[in-house]
């Protein structure tokens, strides 16, 4: 099932997610809805938060065609090594739609997670991959790609972002 996807500023976008105590079929269906969203929409990565669920909880899927689509299901993901090495990206989000700036993060860094099988997995990141898995761990903290922009930069896009909010709801 596509959920909404909450848009920028929403209070529950800037919440501390909890972790996720057990692999339930709950959590199951949201992450297979979780992915479908992200799809959808399209994006690479999607967190819980941008759905309105405050669980520690991410999808995500760099593939470029024509390689195979390589979805990752990550609950309870942290990052246990950043490189040294930085890199810069234009970054973008589902919840701050049409919006992109260049934020600057580790080039490399190795996450552990649990999959949905409850099984802990553990890998090494880079290029884009590395870029997206930091921005969706972000969310779990409260965290979005803007809040590393300057203050005029990121108070731009708030208010472009208030005001899509608005024509959104006027056409509702």
């Amino acid at each position: 099932m596509i959920r909404p996807i909450l848009i920028h500023p929403d209070p529950r976008l800037k919440k501390l997610c909890d972790p996720v105590a057990e692999v339930t079929p709950e959590i199951v269906k949201l992450a297979e809805d979780m992915l479908e969203t992200m799809y959808d929409a399209p994006g690479v990565g999607l967190a819980a938060p941008q759905i309105g669920v405050t669980k520690r909880l991410i999808v995500l899927d760099c593939s470029k065609e024509p390689e195979p689509q390589r979805p990752l299901v990550m609950i309870n993901p942290e990052i246990l090594w950043s490189s040294e090495d930085l890199s810069s990206y234009e970054e973008g989000c589902l919840s701050i739609p049409d919006q992109y700036a260049p934020v600057e993060r580790p080039a490399e860094v190795r996450v552990r997670w649990t999959a949905m099988d409850g099984s802990v997995q553990e890998e090494q990141f880079a290029g884009l991959w590395a870029t997206c898995v930091q921005h969706e761990i972000d969310h779990l903290n409260g965290k979005l790609f803007i809040d590393f922009l300057g203050p005029l930069k990121r108070q731009m896009i708030t208010r472009k972002m208030e005001k899509l909010k608005r024509e959104r709801a006027r056409q509702a």
